[in-house]
């Protein structure tokens, strides 16, 4: 298996630090507001990665961290008049119900830095042992010159770095980069007894804290979204290797920007989507789907006519899977397992999923010329295990006595090769709201949606 290491630029081969078991972090969101279609790419792109490492047979230690003190989350508390405490348990509660709608499984722990204090205070003291901070009025300080390699992930130079998201430029600063650790606190701000008085942690050391907390000092995987790179994952990277003295991370994965019809989604732009909107007029499953259509590092454009196709895709792999589980025949095992590989070639290859379903769909266009069987089913819903789209839930609609006779009757027209009135039935079957479709083994009627 290969996957592309954001460290080194290049395609690796994967070597886990333990034979059977792999561990992942992976950066989730600041809960403050409803999760939009960026927070479920990211979520959907590294279930399908850790889903694809369970159907390798690999244990998956998967730890999904949930911001819940931050500054904006302390603005939005403020401006709605309740605590901190009470928006982010409202929020967490909303992304947990929309990471269920997209089959997202629940990862082994979702920490969050109010439950983690200790650990945090505990990894700074380490940092500041080995001598790479400094305080300022307004808190405690990671001294970025101090560490040598700083920059190696982003691959900038650091007498070139600029100002990235969320660095404040401060004249009081050592390094322009240089970041906080610890905050000291403001008036009626959430805050916690520490060495370097009453304050909150900083953004970037919680992530470092639980991710070693839990996989320990060094792990196999660490992944989010492209915007990460700079600064958070590269902050984390300093602090980890500052404070443990050891590789914080063997591979860091990072999916790819959301595109809002060719434009970079942004509030600014007016393009921002909510899952809870985007659940309102499309099945979620449709979203996951477009979702996997694209390489998870490559950017995805967002739009009504890709939701579309996603869906008509997806109805084609339901349409097979519902055929194949009543089919009484059984296809060639030679097709089986040709398939199989292939999948497994495109997965191994940094999780190619558009090929992974362009080998599926010449899997149906052959399976459709032998005659689907039980064995094409079971094969499907073995590939749905990484794929997550819920085909297994899929069931065959009943279809009224009324459409079946009419069905029959149509039949019965084309084989007295009278094609006008076929075509005229089949236009009242859709009228009535369903699709007749013609295959080797009969026609198949299905409820248009």
């Amino acid at each position: 298996m290969k996957l592309y290491n954001t460290l080194t630029r290049k395609k690796e081969t994967f070597k886990p630090i333990k034979k059977d078991q792999i561990n992942i972090y992976v950066c989730g969101p600041t809960i403050y507001d409803y999760a939009h279609l960026g927070h479920g790419r990211s979520a959907i792109n590294f279930d399908i990665i850790r889903r694809y490492f369970l159907y390798k047979k690999y244990k998956v230690n998967f730890i999904f961290n949930y911001t819940d003190i931050d500054d904006k989350i302390i603005q939005r508390a403020n401006k709605e008049k309740i605590t901190a405490k009470e928006l982010t348990k409202k929020f967490e509660k909303i992304y947990n119900e929309d990471y269920e709608k997209l089959n997202i499984l629940k990862p082994t722990k979702t920490p969050k830095p109010t439950q983690h204090i200790k650990e945090i205070i505990e990894l700074i003291k380490k940092i500041e042992k080995n001598g790479f901070t400094y305080l300022l009025n307004d808190g405690l300080y990671f001294n970025t010159k101090k560490f040598k390699e700083y920059g190696k992930l982003s691959h900038q130079n650091i007498k070139q770095l600029r100002a990235g998201a969320r660095i404040k430029l401060d004249e009081n600063k050592k390094n322009p980069q240089d970041f906080v650790l610890w905050k000291l606190a403001k008036p009626k701000e959430p805050s916690w007894q520490s060495p370097w008085g009453i304050g909150r942690p900083g953004w970037h050391i919680e992530c470092s804290a639980m991710a070693t907390h839990y996989l320990g000092n060094t792990f196999d995987i660490h992944g989010g979204g492209q915007d990460l790179i700079f600064p958070h994952h590269e902050n984390e990277i300093a602090q980890s290797e500052a404070a443990n003295k050891k590789q914080y991370v063997k591979y860091w994965l990072h999916n790819g920007f959301i595109q809002v019809n060719k434009e970079k989604m942004s509030k600014s732009l007016g393009n921002f989507s909510t899952l809870r909107n985007i659940f309102k007029n499309y099945n979620p499953m449709d979203v996951r789907y477009m979702v996997l259509s694209a390489h998870y590092r490559a950017p995805i454009d967002f739009s009504k006519k890709n939701l579309e196709q996603a869906k008509n895709s997806l109805e084609k792999i339901k349409g097979f899977v519902l055929n194949s589980k009543i089919s009484k025949s059984k296809l060639n095992n030679k097709l089986i397992q040709k398939t199989q590989k292939d999948f497994e070639k495109a997965m191994d290859n940094d999780f190619d999923t558009p090929k992974a379903l362009a080998v599926i769909f010449n899997f149906i266009k052959e399976a459709n010329k032998q005659g689907t069987g039980k064995n094409a089913y079971n094969l499907i819903i073995k590939f749905d295990k990484v794929l997550g789209l819920n085909l297994d839930k899929i069931k065959q609609e009943k279809v009224p006595t009324e459409i079946v006779n009419l069905a029959q009757e149509r039949e019965k027209a084309r084989k007295d090769k009278d094609y006008k009135k076929a075509d005229k039935i089949r236009e009242k079957i859709e009228l009535k709201g369903f699709l007749i479709e013609d295959t080797k083994e009969g026609p198949k009627l299905k409820k248009i949606k």
